[in-house]
């Protein structure tokens, strides 16, 4: 031992304690193992906790002997020693003697324990140290207790296999109140699971006193053991699953876990599905998982396939959210398992159209047909002769339609590539191949289509009777395709049959579209709406119309506007109001114009919700103005249509649409700064820009043809290198680790280490991303974030990049690998049905 440390623990001379800190670390390392032998000797003698002047000389050598122990990192070596000093503490009163005074004893296991603790990827101190450190976590010492229960937490992450043994302790633990060791037991499951599903129920029933985090581990504990398909789990668990399925908190994580029963069990989910359902009504995010529930249920027997056959039919002709794709997998997967369904033809009704509602149209022609089937094969034989001929007739009819659909598919297809050289669509020309000139025609003869298909929609519902104008459809038109049809006097809207099915087969997805429901309109625009051509609105000059005044005075300051936010703001495709007045949001979609043959949207759309719907809307009417080259009047179709969407945004006593645009016909600057402010906080610009040469807003591919060649070979990266990846979630340590990223392909690839030739680990699936998004710096700190998050289905991961230029590029990569991943993976959905 040092001679210094044999004077100060010898003599217990406290007046030369703190020379031991004027010692270099080196120089007293080998004497730390004796030190720690001494200090034992001196803390168990019966006087100690009286004494102050050895408690003294006691902290102070052990704070140094714990510095150069770190400052050595020679802890393996005297881990031994540490130990048993630490193991000496247990034979003493640990409780608080006062509130917030702890023991002598209590102290010094204080101050040790961060120094072997801190070591948890060292499995020689590990193995000693975890049988002690669970003792005290039965001591009654809570700030121990909770030390404690923080450092298992990082130890079960890398050494689970040395706590498994002690699963039971811990439990009864957790039961005794100390929640945070909750983080443990998915870590542990695996190793020892039978303590843990002796007090599951027990540990259930603790979720409403337990705050989110806790909650939250407690969840992936369900979900680690929901993994390994014991029967008797799932009976306790399934119940108290559903039962938390309204908490918006956790509702996405409860449904992995009842997805993840559902491959081995899901009759047990039968019963739980009208409930299911009612959740999915309530929250439009979570149908992905319902349908791969629905599809495990359907594949039971028949009648359950039928059922869920429904449920997935419905949501597929739902055009509310973008999990078409799961669902078209989940229905073929039923429809295969029994063909008897659908019958032979249901391979052709997926081929029919690349349109989800129509393939839902057909598809729900085709069950109620069959149910009327199955059906009519139950009557008794007294009905038969009597119904054998409206069965007959039926069937006739039913086969007349069909063939009729078909006709019309097949007259599209034929004419569209007669009038093209190429096998593909005018749209999939290059910016180089086609004109402006030409563009603007091949948009406006789309648009006027597509109008015409709505007009000959909406006139053939009202003639047949059906309940329009109780709002049970909802009204889809292009303000734009309006307007400009109804400029158009001098052209018949109804020319021909040629004409009538090219519109029936149109596509659904074209500019600046509006969706709103017939019952949220004004009895006005219904009337406009239901009362005949576009074409016999009143002149606007006949009735003095203030707001068609108002926009002859401004055109020309309009039209220059619209065409300089047009390049800093990008005009949506299609918007949606939903909820409440107080809580509306504008659901606003997002396409790229070009749709090239690498675009990142070309089957599916950017959607951003915004809580400030009222400036999208000005935007939007700002840009419709600008298409016209006269004034729009406030009888105009597209201007009734904005003003509803207004009208469901607007509080009492806020002004009416046309009153605000007369009175203030650009929106504020800071109403636009707030709109381009949450565009780049949804990394909106990461995967769409400008393109001044096209005039129209395109995606990061169509603008960058050359990287999208280069990024589509295959195991190309996109961008690699390296970042730190965050090690643990919890506040109380912050533990970075660099590894090395290769983004390419669908997949975001690390190597266990720092080398881009270690091997590789799990990687990241880029199709499962839910999101990514930059971790929020504090306020004082105006420089730009160097950390990001990426989401998953079941887990989010913490990056940090070496500098702010760094971040962004990597933030851009991963948005468009992401798009990407997406709009592959549901075009070679669409490919495979």
């Amino acid at each position: 031992m040092h001679q210094l440390f044999r004077l100060v623990l010898g003599q217990k001379d406290l007046s030369r304690a703190g020379d031991l800190f004027s010692l270099d670390d080196s120089e007293i390392e080998d004497s730390l193992t004796e030190a720690l032998e001494q200090i034992k000797i001196i803390s168990s003698s019966s006087d100690y906790q009286t004494n102050n002047n050895d408690q003294a000389v006691v902290e102070i050598c052990i704070t140094r002997i714990t510095t150069a122990i770190r400052g050595t990192e020679s802890i393996e070596k005297h881990a031994k020693a540490l130990v048993a000093l630490w193991d000496s503490c247990l034979e003493h009163n640990l409780r608080p003697s006062g509130k917030d005074t702890d023991t002598p004893h209590a102290k010094i296991a204080s101050d040790i324990t961060s120094c072997i603790l801190q070591n948890y990827n060292r499995p020689p101190v590990m193995a000693l140290a975890i049988p002690i450190a669970v003792k005290f976590l039965h001591r009654g010492n809570k700030e121990l207790c909770r030390n404690m229960s923080n450092y298992l937490s990082l130890a079960a992450i890398t050494q689970a296999d040395f706590l498994a043994d002690h699963t039971e302790a811990i439990v009864k633990s957790i039961l005794q109140g100390n929640a945070m060791l909750l983080r443990v037991l998915p870590a542990v499951y695996e190793k020892q699971p039978q303590p843990i599903n002796r007090h599951l129920t027990e540990l259930l029933a603790m979720m409403s006193q337990l705050e989110q985090p806790e909650q939250y581990h407690l969840l992936q504990l369900l979900h680690v053991a929901a993994k390994r398909n014991q029967p008797e789990m799932v009976q306790k668990c399934i119940p108290f699953l559903t039962g938390h399925l309204k908490d918006s908190t956790h509702n996405d994580v409860i449904l992995n876990i009842l997805t993840e029963i559902a491959g081995y069990e899901p009759v047990t989910l039968n019963s739980f599905l009208p409930m299911l359902k009612e959740i999915g009504e309530r929250f439009p995010y979570l149908i992905g998982q319902m349908a791969r529930i629905y599809g495990a249920v359907g594949h039971v027997d028949e009648e359950r396939a039928r059922s869920c056959l429904m449920y997935l039919v419905s949501q597929l002709a739902n055009m509310g959210h973008s999990f078409h794709h799961i669902l078209l997998l989940e229905i073929k997967g039923i429809t295969d398992a029994f063909p008897s369904i659908l019958g032979p033809q249901s391979r052709d009704i997926f081929r029919m159209s690349n349109s989800f509602t129509t393939i839902a149209k057909l598809l729900t022609h085709q069950l109620d047909n069959a149910k009327a089937g199955s059906g009519r094969r139950k009557t008794s034989t007294e009905m038969e002769s009597p119904k054998k001929l409206e069965e007959t007739k039926l069937a006739a009819a039913e086969n007349v339609d069909h063939e009729k659909l078909q006709v019309k598919l097949q007259t599209f297809e034929d004419k569209r590539n007669a009038k093209s050289n190429t096998p593909g669509s005018v749209r999939r020309y290059s910016l180089g191949q086609v004109s402006k000139e030409e563009r603007k025609d091949i948009r406006f003869n789309r648009s006027k289509s597509l109008a015409l298909h709505a007009a000959l929609s909406k006139g053939v519902s009202s003639d047949d009777g059906e309940d329009v104008e109780n709002g049970d459809r909802p009204a889809r038109i292009s303000l734009s395709e309006i307007d400009l049809l109804s400029q158009e006097n001098d052209e018949s809207p109804f020319k021909t049959d040629t004409d009538r099915s090219q519109l029936e087969n149109s596509s659904a997805s074209h500019p600046s579209t509006i969706h709103i429901k017939s019952e949220n309109l004004p009895e006005t625009v219904k009337e406009n709406f239901q009362g005949g051509p576009p074409g016999t609105a009143a002149s606007p000059v006949e009735y003095e119309d203030k707001f068609y005044l108002h926009l002859k005075e401004n055109l020309s300051k309009v039209k220059a506007y619209a065409m300089e936010i047009g390049k800093k703001i990008p005009v949506p495709d299609q918007c949606t109001i939903e909820g409440a007045l107080r809580s509306c949001v504008a659901k606003l979609f997002f396409t790229c114009s070009l749709k090239g043959r690498y675009c990142l949207y070309s089957k599916s759309s950017f959607i951003l919700f915004s809580q400030e719907p009222q400036p999208w809307i000005q935007i939007m009417f700002l840009f419709q103005q600008s298409l016209f080259p006269e004034p729009l009047s406030i009888q105009s179709h597209s201007v009734q249509f904005l003003r509803a969407l207004w009208e469901k945004t607007r509080a009492g006593g806020a002004q009416s649409f046309e009153t605000a645009i007369m009175e203030s016909t650009f929106p504020h600057q800071k109403d636009l700064d707030q709109v381009q402010l949450h565009l780049e906080e949804v990394r909106f610009f990461d995967v769409f820009g400008f393109s001044e040469e096209a005039g129209a807003w395109q995606c990061f591919m169509c603008n960058n043809p050359e990287k999208a060649a280069v990024v589509n070979q295959d195991g190309q990266p996109l961008i690699e290198g390296k970042l730190k990846e965050k090690q643990v979630r919890w506040k109380f340590i912050k533990r970075w680790k660099t590894r090395y990223f290769t983004l390419a392909g669908n997949q975001l690839l690390f190597q266990k280490g720092k080398s881009k030739d270690d091997p590789d680990d799990c990687p990241i699936e880029l199709s499962k991303v839910q999101s990514v998004k930059v971790v929020a710096k504090k306020r004082r700190d105006r420089s730009l974030p160097r950390a990001f998050e990426i989401f998953t289905d079941n887990k989010s991961y913490v990056f940090k990049a070496k500098d702010e230029k760094n971040a962004e590029e990597w933030l851009q990569c991963i948005n468009v690998a992401v798009a990407q991943a997406k709009e592959r993976e549901s075009r070679e959905v669409t490919t495979y049905l």
